[in-house]
């Protein structure tokens, strides 16, 4: 692709960001022609050759609180895989692709912003209040059931992408927050977010070029499972620059994107991004794409848990 294109384009990101700073974004329809701007300056092909024979499935179904960039997310994360060669994708809203004979069919899965409905924050509770036939009792075990899939499938070796809001999708749950790495807490407003490095050096930051981003973003704080800091960080943002925290926080590191081992499978999270704007940077890209070859076991690096 021409330097100008990616030139024009990194442009056109960084004023959408400042305009947009200490606010919301304007939202926008996905359209043929964004994600054509999107397909120019995404990687032509993965960073790890692979025979482009794994198969990812990219589930984008929410019950509690819609992120307006769900469907970009998914066009995107499709064409990622999709252009690059690196693997073949299937896409659904269906929780019953979490029972084990159709996660069988997958080699990783990407949760695309899952929000959940509060108080109970349980995605599969959500939806099984939407079939008949079922009680309370019922559905409960079923929900539980098929929670403990995704976790055992991730466990026995296979790969989960979390993207932003995913982490919401059973917030409530200590064994989902184990293996994703933390729990939502709360976010202050949109904002612009100075995204830091922890180690320039790491293989899954290599899109950055050895530098940070700004981009304006909802600046997600976690709890629980997340102050275990069983992951390996890769992006952090610093609490001290931060408007509207409900609580002054002690510490100011503030990690936003890791990865980590779960069992014998893999994780990746990004709290990154809230807003399609986002998108427009080619190397926030690059870092999607590889962090789909970690999960899918491609793209290998240190995942050790950080020390604390």
């Amino acid at each position: 692709m021409k330097k100008s294109t990616v030139f024009i384009w990194s442009i056109v990101f960084m004023l959408s960001g400042y305009i947009g700073k200490a606010q919301s974004l304007p939202e926008f329809e996905l359209s043929a022609e964004w994600l054509a701007k999107i397909a120019e300056i995404a990687p032509a092909q993965p960073r790890i050759p692979t025979d482009g024979k794994k198969h990812v499935l990219i589930f984008s179904l929410h019950t509690g609180f819609k992120h307006w960039t769900i469907p970009h997310t998914e066009a995107v994360m499709k064409l990622l895989a999709e252009k690059s060669g690196a693997y073949t994708v299937s896409v659904s809203k269906d929780i019953h692709e979490f029972e084990k004979k159709n996660l069988k069919k997958y080699d990783a899965v990407i949760l695309n912003n899952n929000c959940s409905v509060g108080d109970r924050r349980d995605l599969f509770w959500d939806q099984l209040k939407e079939e008949p036939g079922l009680n309370d009792e019922q559905r409960f075990k079923k929900a539980k059931q098929l929670e403990d899939n995704l976790i055992r499938y991730v466990s026995k070796g296979h790969g989960l992408m979390v993207l932003h809001g995913s982490i919401v999708m059973q917030n409530k749950s200590e064994n989902y927050g184990r293996m994703v790495g933390g729990s939502f807490d709360y976010h202050p407003v949109q904002q612009m977010i100075q995204v830091k490095l922890v180690d320039p050096n790491h293989p899954l930051v290599a899109a950055f070029d050895g530098q940070g981003f700004e981009h304006v973003d909802e600046p997600y704080l976690f709890n629980n499972a997340y102050f275990d800091y069983n992951f390996r960080p890769l992006l952090y943002m610093e609490a001290d620059k931060l408007t509207g925290l409900k609580t002054k926080v002690e510490d100011n590191i503030k990690y936003i994107s890791w990865i980590k081992k779960h069992g014998k499978g893999r994780v990746f999270y990004s709290s990154p991004s809230h807003n399609a704007q986002s998108m427009m940077n080619p190397k926030l890209l690059q870092f999607f794409l590889d962090g789909l070859q970690y999960v899918m076991g491609d793209l290998k690096c240190d995942d050790t848990a950080m020390s604390r």
